[in-house]
């Protein structure tokens, strides 16, 4: 059945073909023999190279896992921390930690003890109660705390779960420990009632009423009973704890034992002692170290002494804070290298030479009187046939020609002439006008603080409080806008600002007319850098373990120079009621600069909170006093916006003159009330280290269109003389309708003008202008609180 008629079937397409396949016919006979598969062998290599390397990196991993393992649950890690924290007043924290004791020491009676080494379990664990109603307290608790346990008792749950269970102080312990970074987290359940029914249905309840409050991962145990505890106390031990990211890159110390040793060479001085067990990080001598409110110190040596808790050894199970001084022994002592030693630098000192300049003489100044006595008696050129009285009334100016669209691109406020001129003017007039200028200042500066005057009565500090509301309410209802002074000029009133084009993409030099408080801070070219070197370099001394480093979960003893006697002394003192905390810092982190935090109001705060006020900054371990200023957070521009108060529900960022620090890091901003203790004002992290951080305050002046005929209009109570108008008239002017002009002309003597606007103008609008100038935040009095 051949032939012509044999059935032909359609190809398939080439899409559904290899690329070898419709490549085929291009390729010649002669080298279709060279093309095959790569030999299998040829791949063995890079294969075997690519697991061998996964090995690497998984047995490096685990390593680093065992170490730490090693380092926090080992029988030679410190012992672990567990706070007591009650969610309300109706908790009984003390009888819940003789119970814990109790268990964990096999004593049902004797002396509580703040360690306590146990054979049984084979775990050391260090008891700490937060006091209820102290929030700085529990704050600094929750710093070193391996595991806050949140005491509740069921007692309290008759009136109702949501109102009994967590009061108020509860939230705000909660909300604060979760912007500082909560650490491992329980519940411990009291009061259940004692059929298994009920108390499972009551555990649910709490379950449902603390779950939104706490992690996901938080458990939850009952804790009336003997066997209760242990199965809590079991189960903590096998536990992973996990603790805040910023706690793990640095050493810290949980003091168990203060003391000081007077330094008769150097008066006023002293060495404060600080024992306990060290860590987080291995501790390099050489390093500088913060005691928490203190400030910055260096070491003087550290002793490594024998562990007064050792596991293995019953007699040592008591107390760490006994009498017993024979069994503290100094293993060995490890003193600073002067070649290596972190120098304590805090601000720079700047050269006085740096800036000079040669200032007039009176030769000088006689002269520039004489040249401007001249400028004023030249003759003025008039038209022919003018008269004396009609030459009265011509005014000289360049500016009145100028049309909308010949704005100055320099962005200034006047001419050349008239702004040297003017300078010349203000520098002899600055000693007279420096009492006026600083009323006004008050007005749009926020360099009051109200907590500076301790005399203030009751009633003064409620008057001051609604004037700060009422401030506050008339900034958010009219941002920025103020009032043109009537008896000083306002070119005079407004020297330091100056106009802009555009906010976004008109320049402003970020190294110009810096403060002198410039000159004592420290700047980095790039920071980022710089913290990625540093980190590098603490992370190779925490691997290698050189000379002069102590290896973490020791117990030592840290020697401090140079701290001052009654500084010391306080520390003391504090210590009785609460650990004093140390840490180790970083290279650089002892030097000035200007932070840049993102902050955001906490909601249990109503008072206002003004820019430049004084408040405690808990950055991580440390503590330091600081005047911020706020502004907002400008994505796509250079330059920010000052903010006078800080309003709830948005974030802003707070800029403050304070020691070094590396992100990220949290932020507890306290303010200290007058004879009331400290509240919590806003919380937030750390963004940056950046002095050139451009912050500009703005002010708008506002006028009232008194004649309008469509695009034209004259306005008034603006300015009120007619040397203001020609000073500002450069500056562009737009209303709250959304019309753009400019200034045409001054009408009559009380500070009118005319305007002309690209669109008609209603009689109802008003006519603003914006001016700025470079805002900076307050050098602080007292850097550290306790100094």
């Amino acid at each position: 059945m051949g032939g012509s008629r044999v059935q032909v079937n359609k190809a398939h397409k080439t899409r559904f073909a290899s690329k070898s396949s419709r490549m085929a016919h291009r390729i010649p006979r002669t080298d279709k023999s060279r093309i095959s598969k790569p030999d299998k062998n040829a791949l063995k290599g890079a294969r075997a190279d690519r697991i061998q390397r996964r090995m690497m990196l998984r047995d490096q991993k685990r390593a680093i896992l065992l170490k730490e393992k090693r380092a926090f649950s080992g029988i030679s890690s410190s012992p672990r921390i567990i706070v007591l924290c009650g969610l309300s007043s109706s908790v009984n924290l003390e009888m819940m930690e003789k119970d814990l004791f109790a268990l964990l020491s096999g004593e049902e009676s004797g002396a509580i003890s703040a360690t306590v080494a146990s054979q049984t379990y084979k775990l050391r664990t260090t008891v700490l109660l937060a006091p209820y109603g102290d929030l700085v307290s529990c704050m600094e608790l929750a710093k070193v705390a391996d595991l806050i346990a949140f005491v509740v008792s069921v007692n309290s749950l008759d009136d109702g779960c949501e109102s009994s269970l967590i009061d108020t102080f509860g939230r705000q312990c909660l909300s604060v420990f979760r912007s500082i970074g909560l650490p491992s987290t329980t519940v411990l359940i009291r009061d259940l009632p004692p059929g298994m029914r009920e108390k499972q249905d009551v555990k649910k309840i709490v379950i449902s009423c603390l779950g939104s409050e706490l992690p996901e991962d938080c458990r939850f145990y009952p804790a009336d009973t003997k066997e209760e505890l242990h199965k809590f106390i079991w189960l903590f031990k096998e536990q992973h704890l996990s603790s805040p990211h910023w706690r793990n890159h640095r050493p810290y110390l949980m003091s168990q034992e203060v003391d000081l040793e007077v330094d008769n060479n150097m008066p006023g001085k002293c060495t404060l002692l600080l024992s306990g067990y060290l860590r987080g990080r291995n501790l390099s001598v050489n390093q500088l170290v913060h005691v928490s409110g203190a400030g910055d110190f260096q070491f003087d040596k550290i002793d490594v002494l024998k562990d007064p808790v050792p596991l293995n050894d019953k007699k040592y199970c008591n107390s760490m804070d006994s009498d017993n001084s024979n069994y503290i022994k100094i293993v060995h002592t490890l003193k600073p290298d002067t070649s290596e030693q972190e120098p304590l630098v805090v601000e720079n000192i700047p050269d006085p030479l740096s800036g000079e300049q040669t200032w007039p003489t009176e030769e000088d100044m006689a002269e520039v009187d004489t040249n401007n006595k001249r400028r004023k008696l030249q003759r003025r050129r008039l038209p022919p046939g003018t008269s004396g009285y009609q030459a009265s009334w011509i005014v000289e100016d360049s500016d009145d020609d100028h049309s909308i669209g010949s704005v100055e691109e320099s962005d200034g406020m006047a001419l050349d002439e008239q702004k040297d001129s003017f300078l010349q003017e203000s520098n002899h007039s600055d000693d007279e006008d420096a009492h006026n200028m600083g009323s006004f200042d008050e007005e749009t500066e926020a360099d009051t603080d109200m907590a500076d005057d301790a005399n203030l009565t009751r009633e003064q500090i409620e008057a001051e409080i609604k004037k700060l509301k009422d401030a506050s309410g008339i900034d958010e209802e009219f941002p920025d806008e103020v009032d043109t002074p009537v008896d000083i000029p306002a070119k005079k009133r407004f020297t330091k600002y100056r106009g802009l084009k555009s906010f976004r993409t008109s320049l402003w030099d970020p190294q110009e007319s810096l403060p002198p408080e410039y000159a004592r801070i420290f700047n980095f070219d790039k920071f980022t850098k710089t913290q990625n070197h540093v980190l590098a370099k603490a992370l190779k001394v925490d691997q290698e373990l050189p000379d002069g480093c102590v290896q973490i979960g020791s117990y030592v003893r840290l020697h401090i120079k140079d701290v001052p006697v009654d500084l010391a002394s306080k520390l003391q003192h504090l210590s009785q009621n609460l650990p004093v905390i140390a840490c180790g810092l970083f290279q650089h982190e002892s030097k000035m600069s200007v932070l840049h935090f993102s902050i955001k109001r906490h909601e249990s705060y109503d008072a206002p909170i003004k820019s430049k006020e004084t408040f405690t900054f808990h950055v991580g371990f440390r503590q330091f006093i600081a005047r911020p200023v706020f502004s907002s957070d400008n994505i796509n521009s250079d330059k920010h916006k000052m903010e006078r108060f800080l309003f709830p529900g948005r974030f802003s960022v707070a800029s403050i003159y304070a020691p070094v620090c590396f992100p990220p890091m949290p932020l507890v901003m306290l303010k200290n009330q007058h004879e009331d203790a400290p509240a919590v004002a806003a919380v937030g992290s750390l963004r940056s280290v950046d002095p050139y951080r451009i912050i500009l305050k703005k002010i708008i002046l506002t006028g009232y269109p008194l004649r309008v005929s469509k695009k034209k209009a004259t306005v008034r109570y603006m300015f009120h003389n007619p040397e203001d108008v020609r000073w500002f008239k450069p500056l562009e002017l737009y209303s709250k309708c959304g019309r753009r002009g400019l200034i045409k002309d001054s009408v009559g003597t009380h500070g009118a003008m005319k305007c002309a606007f690209n669109g008609v103008i209603q009689q109802h609008d008003t006519v603003c202008m914006s001016l700025y100038k470079r805002a900076y935040p307050k050098w602080p009095e007292q850097l550290f609180p306790l100094r």
